[in-house]
């Protein structure tokens, strides 16, 4: 093992989770590079030990010189394939900081929101626990989506909403809707488009919202919400979509107007 890099405690063992933002390599942050190349290991997940997830090309891209381990999880909620595979990686991470190695975790966005890694981290400090963890923040798809469609998120005394609907449209989000100074933020919410869109419309806040989908990867879109439900097209897992606060008067940026192509940097 080389001397530490940046990120790193001075020795030892440790598990940093690296947030490598939404897809396109160029918004990955210089210290998640700094931590990617200097790692004895990155571990990125995918679906298959077969496949090369997304997180694993962006690494792939901005430190092509890495040694990748490829650990498999499930994504179905509350299922028994979905722990046992958990267990899996978590054994596989345990035994290389027992073996003295400085691991990093690569995931998409930022590793403390809605991220693989928060599990992970759970599971080596139930085994570890004295095990130095640490996190490197990400760029966030809702952050991408809002700068390329043009969409000022919050501002005075507007507030954040941000919510997963992967197994439903629950109250919150319809409590969120319901307040015009709120700006709503929903994540892999690909199945329920149509749904997110009527409670919008119901509350007068269709107008400027707009989806997110694949961004900075193959097959990107970013469009106004009410186009993604006008055409039909089914919405993939990894979808944003942002209902701004409603405002009065000139408005504070404005929302995409068409599809967009894929980034160049994409992968």
């Amino acid at each position: 093992m080389t001397g530490p890099g940046p990120g790193w405690p001075t020795e030892g063992p440790a598990l940093i989770g690296v947030g490598i933002g939404p897809g396109d390599p160029s918004l990955v942050t210089l210290r998640a590079v700094q931590v990617l190349e200097s790692a004895d290991m990155v571990m990125t997940p995918s679906l298959s030990e077969a496949s090369v997830g997304r997180a694993e090309a962006v690494v792939r891209d901005v430190a092509p010189g890495v040694t990748c381990e490829r650990v498999v999880f499930v994504m179905e909620v509350d299922t028994d394939a979905r722990s046992a595979a958990l267990a899996e990686v978590v054994d596989r991470v345990v035994a290389r900081l027992d073996g003295g190695e400085r691991v990093a975790f690569a995931t998409l966005g930022d590793p403390n929101v809605y991220s693989t890694f928060s599990s992970v981290a759970e599971g080596v400090a139930s085994r570890r626990p004295a095990m130095n963890v640490s996190t490197v923040p990400g760029i966030m798809a809702f952050q991408e989506l809002a700068a390329r469609s043009g969409t000022v998120l919050v501002d005075g005394d507007e507030r954040l909403v941000l919510v997963p609907a992967h197994r439903e449209v629950g109250a919150i989000t319809a409590t969120a809707l319901a307040d015009p100074d709120t700006a709503v933020v929903v994540y892999k919410g690909g199945r329920r488009v149509a749904e997110l869109a009527a409670g919008a419309e119901a509350e007068g806040r269709l107008h400027g919202a707009v989806l997110g989908e694949l961004l900075g990867l193959p097959g990107e879109r970013v469009v106004p919400l009410i186009d993604a439900v006008a055409d039909g097209r089914p919405v993939t897992y990894l979808s944003t979509v942002i209902v701004p606060p409603h405002r009065e008067g000139p408005a504070i940026g404005g929302p995409a107007t068409g599809g967009a192509e894929p980034s160049a940097g994409g992968s």
